[in-house]
C-alpha cells in the first residue's frame, strides 16, 4: 500500500527496487573540509580528478561553443563518434558516447538486464555497480578481491545460468590494479558468448602500456565485449561528463536505444573534440602525473604502508579498521581523500605541492600504519 502523506493523502510509492538502491556517495569537497573544520585551505584529493584545468585549445574550444548553447548540439554526437573511431582505429558503428562513461553503463544495464539477472564483479570496486545492477532489480554478485587485485578464476566460477553481465574495472577503482589483455583473454574463454562483458578504463591513461588494449586485442574475436573509456580523468574534463563505450555495433545500437535525448550536451562536445586535437599536450601532464603517483607510492612503502601496484590516478591506502579514523584526521588537516570503511583509503593524485601535503599530514595522523 502506498504510504499516507500528513494530511492522509495517499501518494505514489518508488518501485522496490528503487527503495533498496545504495546511494553513491561522491567525494567530499575542500569547501566542506573547510566549513566543517574552521579551516580556509583545505585540498581535495578525493575524487580522482585531474589537479591541472583543461589544455588551452579546450578552453578556447568551450569558450566559442558557449555562444551557441542556445541551440542543440547533434543528438548522437556523430562528429564526435567519428573522430573517437578514427582515433581508435574502429568503425563509427562501434562507437557511442555518453555523459560519462558512468551514464553509458546505466544504458547498457537499461539494455540488458531483466529482474532476476546477475552482475558477476570482483569487490570492492566501482561504487555505481551495485546501483547499475539494482536498479534494473538485477542482483549483484561480488567475487572478493586477492591481495587487492581480481581473482579471474573465482570470477568465472560465479559465472551461472543467471549471469547477464560481469563488470571489470581496470585500473580498479578503489585498488588502482589492473588486468592485462591476455588475463581478460583467460576469462572470456570461461564466459558464454550470451553474457555482456564490460571492460570499464575509466583510467587507461595512466596504466602501462604493455597491459594491452582491450579495443585491438580482444573486440575482434569477442563480439560480447565493452569497453568504455572517458575524457573525464586524463583530459581534465570531469566536470563536462564526456565519455564513450566501443563494442560490437549489435550493442552500440542497443545502448544507443537507451540514450537520453541530447544527452552530451554542447560544450562537452566541443571540449571532447578540441581534446583529441591536442594528445601531445595531455599525454605530457599524464605522464608528470604517473611521476607522481609512483613518487606518493614510494614514500607511503618508505613509511611502511603497503599500497598495491596503481595503474590509476590515485594510491590506495590499505588501513583496514582504521580507515574512517586516518581519513577524518587527515580531513582536520585540511586533506580531504575518499574512505572505504574497513577496507582503506584511496588518494587522487594531485599537484606535488598537495602530494607533500597530503605526506605531511599522514606523518602526524598515522605515523605507523596498521599492523
Amino acid at each position: 500500500m502506498a504510504p499516507e502523506g500528513r494530511e492522509g493523502r495517499v501518494r505514489p510509492s518508488p518501485r522496490l527496487a528503487i527503495g533498496a538502491l545504495p546511494a553513491y556517495r561522491p567525494g567530499r569537497s575542500a569547501i566542506q573540509a573547510n566549513r566543517d573544520h574552521k579551516l580556509t585551505d583545505s585540498i581535495k584529493l578525493a575524487s580522482n580528478e585531474n589537479p591541472y584545468p583543461p589544455v588551452p585549445a579546450v578552453a578556447e574550444a568551450v569558450s566559442q561553443a558557449i555562444g551557441s548553447a542556445n541551440r542543440y548540439r547533434d543528438h548522437r554526437a556523430v562528429d564526435l563518434r567519428e573522430a573517437i573511431a578514427g582515433w581508435t582505429g574502429v568503425d563509427a558503428d562501434r562507437v557511442t558516447v555518453g555523459a560519462g562513461s558512468v551514464a553509458l553503463m546505466y544504458q547498457l544495464a537499461v539494455a540488458y538486464l531483466d529482474p532476476g539477472d546477475e552482475v558477476v564483479t570482483p569487490w570492492i570496486s566501482f561504487e555505481a555497480y551495485p546501483i547499475m545492477a539494482q536498479i534494473m532489480a538485477a542482483a549483484l554478485v561480488r567475487v572478493p578481491l586477492a591481495d587487492h587485485a581480481f581473482d579471474l578464476d573465482a570470477v568465472a566460477d560465479s559465472v551461472s545460468e543467471r549471469t547477464k553481465m560481469v563488470a571489470l574495472a581496470t585500473p580498479n577503482n578503489p585498488t588502482g590494479t589492473a588486468l592485462s589483455t591476455g588475463q581478460i583473454r583467460r576469462l572470456l574463454a570461461r564466459v558464454p558468448d550470451d553474457v555482456v562483458v564490460l571492460v570499464d578504463e575509466a583510467y587507461r591513461e595512466f596504466a602501462d602500456p604493455a597491459l594491452g588494449d582491450p579495443v585491438a586485442d580482444l573486440l575482434g574475436d569477442h563480439a560480447n565485449v565493452i569497453v568504455t573509456r572517458t575524457f573525464s580523468k586524463a583530459y581534465s574534463l570531469a566536470g563536462a561528463r564526456v565519455g564513450y563505450a566501443i563494442a560490437d555495433p549489435e550493442i552500440i545500437a542497443a545502448v544507443d536505444h537507451c540514450l537520453f535525448p541530447f544527452n552530451v550536451n554542447g560544450l562537452g562536445q566541443a571540449a571532447a573534440l578540441a581534446a583529441l586535437g591536442a594528445l601531445d599536450e595531455t599525454q605530457d601532464r599524464v605522464a608528470g602525473l604517473v611521476v607522481e603517483r609512483d613518487r606518493v607510492a614510494a614514500a607511503l612503502r618508505d613509511r611502511g604502508w603497503a599500497p598495491p601496484d596503481s595503474q590509476a590516478n590515485f594510491v590506495f591506502l590499505p588501513a583496514g579498521d582504521r580507515a574512517d579514523d586516518v581519513y577524518a584526521g587527515l580531513e582536520r588537516k585540511g586533506v580531504v581523500t575518499r574512505p572505504f570503511t574497513g577496507w582503506g583509503i584511496r588518494v587522487t593524485t594531485g599537484t606535488p605541492a598537495e602530494n607533500d601535503r597530503f605526506l605531511a599530514a599522514l606523518d602526524e595522523v598515522a605515523p605507523e600504519p596498521p599492523g
